[in-house]
């Protein structure tokens, strides 16, 4: 995840403000502002008497020169910096980057905070935005919780639906809610995930609740924010977990609640261009993957020889981090 903090030396109350609800992670206070900030929300400060300290946990370096450039390189490979560029350019953070440095960009606006996240395809560690613009911390704040993040689904091929008797499943609430063509990427494989869809869809049994995602059995994974997967049984209250849309659209939930349960299950395979794609739901009318077109279809109305949305990638997950490795899950 990426680092959104808001310069706020020089005091300025509505900046605070602005930034807590935009999402920020982070506040930079002159010395004695912390409790300030504190007492208008949780928030972490950077200060020299900061929860983050300035000058021990992270340094800021302006960039004036090629020497600069390496002094930041160098100290960005041993704790986080700041760093400033009187004259805002892309060279000197593409070449920190490159020798792995940890960099926070000091940005005076969105474009140069996509721009900034954007650098060598990875990107900066976080931006920190100086404005008392308002309309700007929120737009950057938008653009650093990664709206606009996306991933490729593909069209997958229903080849097996069977009942498998009754097993623990995991809804999931968020504190989100979601429209028709969105939900959750789950399955039993981190290779192979179905877009499972929420419970937007109104019917004549319950009462539609868009923010929950009825996902599977404990044991199968769910992509959650940085790229990375959990077991829906480690799902709890404060995670933030992917939602996504059938155009491939990413965007943050915060989890509310997991509710674990014992249901009829029933197990659902796919073919992805050749890749298998699996999961075992629950068995029931409400719970539905979605089609290529957007629109959501029942399990229970679900055929041998549809077509619904999957995300495929190569297996090898370790603590839900991707590794390169060889690994066969059936």
């Amino acid at each position: 995840m990426k680092m959104f903090w808001v310069d706020a030396r020089k005091w300025n109350k509505k900046v605070v403000t602005t930034a807590l609800e935009s999402g920020a992670d982070a506040i930079v206070v002159d010395k004695g502002d912390s409790s300030k900030v504190h007492d208008l929300g949780v928030i972490k400060t950077v200060a020299v008497d900061g929860d983050i300290a300035l000058g021990r946990d992270v340094l800021e370096i302006e960039i004036n020169c090629k020497d600069d450039e390496v002094r930041a390189a160098k100290a960005g490979r041993r704790k986080m910096v700041i760093v400033k560029t009187k004259d805002w350019t892309v060279i000197p953070l593409e070449n920190m980057i490159a020798g792995g440095a940890q960099i926070i960009a000091s940005v005076a606006d969105s474009r140069d905070a996509k721009m900034a996240l954007e650098v060598l395809e990875r990107g900066v560690a976080g931006v920190l935005l100086w404005t008392t613009d308002m309309n700007e911390i929120k737009k950057t704040g938008r653009i650093v919780n990664d709206e606009g993040r996306k991933v490729s689904l593909v069209r997958a091929k229903v080849v097996k639906i069977e009942n498998v008797g009754s097993g623990d499943r995991v809804c999931i609430d968020t504190c989100t809610n979601m429209k028709q063509g969105e939900g959750m990427l789950v399955g039993n494989s981190s290779s192979g995930m179905f877009l499972v869809h929420s419970e937007s869809v109104e019917n004549p049994y319950v009462a539609a609740r868009p923010f929950r995602v009825n996902a599977g059995g404990v044991h199968a994974y769910v992509m959650v924010c940085g790229g990375k997967t959990k077991y829906l049984s480690e799902i709890k209250s404060g995670d933030k977990v992917d939602v996504v849309d059938y155009k491939g659209n990413v965007q943050d939930a915060v989890v509310g609640r997991s509710k674990v349960e014992k249901r009829p299950m029933i197990l659902v395979e796919a073919d992805a261009g050749g890749k298998r794609v699996s999961l075992i739901l629950q068995n029931a009318e409400t719970i539905r993957l979605v089609k290529p077109t957007g629109k959501p279809v029942s399990i229970v109305k679900l055929k041998v020889g549809d077509e619904v949305l999957a995300y495929t990638e190569s297996a090898g997950r370790h603590f839900g981090m991707k590794i390169d490795e060889t690994i066969d899950e059936k």
